[in-house]
């Protein structure tokens, strides 16, 4: 079985994957960035994200409190004084973008992806405020998870 290793790779199976499916991967991608959310909206958003039983309603709902964190955390961006209030906002955009409904996707838009590249931005705010070197490690985590989506579905 093929193994994701680059990004190319990684756009190319989340583009193939039905919605249901970019949004349960997303939100693994987001799960692991959960640590730098703030808001417990935000992790309520990623447990509704994650169940396959989730109801319309309640990933409706789950999107709006995500949503409206991103929104509340926006200004904290462009800021130096606060990077980890930076990566809180990345993280709730990250969950916006794995919860949001389908008429509010513009063309050709992948939740999963979208979700990816937001984690991304939390931990390199994360990074900023630490010194430590971990988006590597993130990026490693996201090809595990889609290589684990890859093997589920056969």
């Amino acid at each position: 079985m093929p193994s994701i290793s680059n990004d190319h790779d990684l756009r190319g199976l989340l583009d193939g994957l039905p919605a249901e499916q970019q949004r349960v991967v997303g939100a693994r991608f987001v799960q692991s960035v959960l640590h730098l959310s703030r808001d417990e909206r935000v992790h309520r958003a990623i447990d509704t994200a994650l169940r396959p039983d989730a109801s319309p309603d309640e990933l409706e709902d789950a999107y709006h409190a995500a949503k409206a964190h991103a929104i509340k955390t926006y200004t904290d961006c462009g800021k130096d004084t606060d990077w980890l209030a930076q990566a809180d906002h990345f993280v709730a955009a990250a969950a916006a973008a794995v919860l949001t409904p389908d008429n509010l996707l513009v063309g050709k838009a992948n939740r999963a992806w979208r979700a990816a590249m937001q984690a991304r931005m939390a931990i390199n705010c994360e990074m900023v405020e630490s010194d430590a070197d971990t988006l590597a490690d993130q990026v490693q985590r996201q090809y595990a998870v889609a290589d684990e989506a890859l093997a589920a579905a056969g």
